[in-house]
């Protein structure tokens, strides 16, 4: 691979370095640098490790070839027999060092705010709306993070107009950043008296958590109403102006939350979310501005695209971007989403190497 041949060097070299500073004693003087020293040493490691793997796979490729233009007849037979294992072993290694070498998106390992909206089909896309809700949540408690709710617009039978919510943990948006886009159900409605199978949808949006110097808002962009908060069906559950709406100005977004009883805590919610809305649409316009967006083969995560379907009569789920289908529905509505997770984020690597080599 003498193509990347420099930047396996460049890596070594690096986690050399990280490993000299680690020991030294100066470092442990400052903690803030220790710990970032700490970081770069442990992201590297895996890339260090696969490179050790390939060489000496290289290494023995050799041999074996050197073995077979010698003169010993049974250690020729030998290398023949090895030669072609060490081939394949040799190629995975390259594939995967090449995986390891793709530029990391800095945002995987940011909080995820996800908003999930009833589509098409009424009540029924409500329902669907908090049933991807219970989905997400179970997962979100299977792999350890935690779940902060942002606002939410119940309907009166236990649907979600809207639900957002933040999910926090360890690369949380590199987990859910592909959910992005329109979920399709078909089954039969709880409302439907003939039995008759029905689709609706849900849209999923997923924003990385932004960092307030990453947005600059004027205080007098703002305009900020109070009002009671609601539960089913309207009534209030809250006597005081403690849920807030905040509506950018200029850009004409409108935030709310109302799921705490703290007018600050409320006002602290919503300010997230239009952070993050905000830096979305920069990152889309300056996108736009250089080039088209370029569709991957597991899509762009624009919310107008199915990407999703769950047939509840067939237990059935199929991710249209994958051609992924399992026959375990109910599984993957109680959380069992890994499989899901896992095959998105190889087809993303696999369309980034495809890029990659273009």
């Amino acid at each position: 691979m003498p193509m990347i041949e420099p930047k396996l060097q460049q890596a070594e070299k690096r986690y050399q370095e990280l490993s000299d500073r680690l020991v030294h004693p100066d470092s442990f003087a400052n903690s803030a640098e220790l710990q970032k020293i700490s970081k770069e040493h442990a992201d590297l490691e895996p890339l260090v490790e696969k490179i050790k793997e390939y060489r000496k796979t290289t290494l023995e490729r050799e041999e074996a070839r050197l073995l077979i233009e010698g003169s010993d007849p049974e250690m020729k037979s030998l290398a023949q027999a090895e030669l072609p294992a060490l081939g394949k072993k040799l190629e995975a290694a390259e594939k995967e060092l090449k995986k390891l070498l793709l530029p990391k998106d800095p945002r995987r390992n940011k909080n995820a705010i996800m908003e999930i909206r009833a589509g098409t089909g009424g009540e029924e896309a409500a329902l669907f709306a908090a049933d991807l809700f219970r989905m997400y949540s179970r997962y979100i408690e299977k792999t350890g993070m935690k779940m902060d709710l942002l606002d939410s617009s119940p309907t009166e039978i236990g649907g979600f107009k809207e639900i957002i919510f933040m999910v926090i943990g360890k690369e949380a948006y590199g987990k859910f950043r592909f959910e992005s886009g329109t979920h399709r159900v078909q089954r039969v409605p709880r409302t439907e008296a003939s039995g008759r199978i029905h689709t609706s949808a849900a849209t999923v949006a997923v924003l990385p958590e932004v960092d307030e110097v990453d947005v600059q808002i004027k205080d007098s962009d703002l305009r900020i109403d109070t009002f009671c908060s609601s539960g089913h069906g309207g009534q209030s559950v809250n006597t005081t102006y403690s849920a807030i709406r905040i509506t950018h100005l200029p850009s004409g977004l409108v935030v709310q939350c109302q799921d705490e009883r703290s007018q600050l805590k409320n006002k602290s919610k919503a300010m997230k979310v239009l952070y993050a809305r905000l830096k979305e649409r920069a990152d889309a316009e300056a996108q736009a501005s250089v080039s088209a967006t370029r569709k991957s083969q597991i899509g762009s995560g624009d919310r107008s695209e199915k990407i999703r379907t769950y047939n509840f009569p067939q237990n059935r789920v199929t991710d249209h971007r994958i051609g992924l289908t399992l026959y375990r529905l109910d599984q993957v509505m109680a959380g069992g989403l890994d499989e899901f997770m896992e095959a998105l984020a190889w087809a993303y690597q696999e369309e980034q190497l495809k890029q990659a080599d273009s």
